[in-house]
């Protein structure tokens, strides 16, 4: 049998569970009112960790997960791989023999967080009347658990994507909390043409006759509305480059693209049969709620909101900045990436990941940033 070494007792979280390096635990921070309004009575947030913090809390990192991530960054004592395993571990740049890392599931997701498929105070999920959530509101619910857990301030905050949102929003709203700041493959504020690609991925989702508004949990859930939004998704997500070396025009196995009369009838080309496939691995283990919330969240995203001009919100930034683009990515452009860091005080350089696949090379090639993230961060 796996044993587990005891964890600390932190009050408002659930110690029933094993307290191992990537095992998830859940914190309830109490009620939080929300941006735009709204609020939640109860929030839960799931989070794991890795390492151990040091006496005087200076070796925590917090890492922020993608739109469709979780918080299992690394394998740790788990059996599943984690989605950072490349890059936090023992040894690896974000070392946790070192480093005391966590990573919390964001507000409204569905691994364990607060979110739409969440039970109410009327017993019943919360499904429509889930409030809309914005960058800064998981943030300041965030923060509330890192209260708990006894840090005051990180060592570094990274992120990559809708992570690389909340970690700047993270050193923006608690410049004392965050010493040091990594954006990587996102930009300071969601471009008319990431809200366009966002709001077709909704639509598809919400005209699902299923979807019934969100209300869905008790009857069939809206997976061909979750499915085309996630096909929509992974075309912005790989470079044109990286499909048509991958694919082509090639028939997928036996199938035949003109082996019908009728168009609805034929074969599919090897590059349909990828999209199907991905798919429906995201209908199986996500929540059409969940990704509307978090899509939305993402759709909010701007660093400038409410804080005078663009340069100015980032001017007022007093963390280290560590900021990463790749350099086929037509989500997130290396241009964005430059006028984020070109807002930053200082000179703050933007280090490239050259790769064929586009924006996902953030987390499969995100071992071509070692060297200089350690030498920019983890070098103490």
């Amino acid at each position: 049998m796996t044993t587990y070494p005891p964890a600390p007792l932190y009050p408002g979280i659930d110690d029933a569970r094993p307290s191992g390096d990537g095992l998830l635990r859940i914190a309830s921070i109490g009620p939080l009112a929300l941006e735009t309004g709204g609020g939640l009575p109860d929030v839960q947030l799931a989070f794991e960790t890795w390492g151990r913090l040091n006496r005087d809390a200076s070796n925590a990192v917090l890492v922020q997960h993608a739109l469709t991530g979780s918080s299992h960054v690394a394998r740790g004592a788990s059996e599943e791989e984690g989605w950072w395993d490349a890059l936090v571990g023992p040894g690896r740049t974000v070392d946790t023999d070192r480093y005391f890392v966590v990573s919390i599931n964001m507000l409204g997701g569905c691994y364990g967080s607060t979110g739409p498929a969440s039970l109410a105070p009327d017993g019943t999920p919360w499904g429509s009347r889930f409030p809309f959530v914005t960058i800064r509101d998981s943030v300041r619910a965030e923060a509330l658990l890192a209260d708990q857990l006894g840090i005051g301030q990180w060592h570094s905050v990274l992120g990559g994507s809708m992570g690389g949102a909340r970690a700047l929003e993270w050193a923006l709203m608690y410049p004392q909390r965050v010493r040091r700041c990594a954006v990587i493959a996102c930009t300071a504020a969601s471009s008319a043409e990431q809200i366009a690609f966002a709001q077709a991925q909704l639509q598809a989702i919400r005209l699902d006759p299923a979807y019934r508004g969100g209300d869905y949990y008790d009857g069939p859930h809206p997976d061909v509305g979750l499915g085309l939004a996630r096909r929509i998704a992974h075309i912005t997500y790989r470079s044109e480059r990286e499909l048509e070396a991958r694919f082509g025009r090639a028939e997928q196995d036996a199938e035949q693209a003109f082996g019908s009369v009728l168009p609805a009838d034929r074969g599919r080309y090897q590059v349909e049969s990828y999209l199907d496939h991905q798919a429906e691995k995201l209908v199986d283990r996500f929540d059409a709620n969940s990704y509307a919330i978090l899509t939305e969240a993402l759709m909010s995203h701007d660093a400038a909101r409410d804080r005078g001009s663009l340069d100015d919100a980032l001017g007022a930034a007093t963390s280290d900045f560590f900021i990463a683009a790749v350099d086929t990515d037509r989500l997130y452009f290396p241009e964005q990436s430059r006028r984020l860091a070109d807002g930053l005080p200082g000179e703050v350089p933007v280090h490239m990941i050259s790769s064929p696949v586009g924006h996902d090379a953030f987390l499969t090639q995100i071992h071509q940033l070692d060297d200089q993230l350690r030498t920019a961060f983890y070098t103490e």
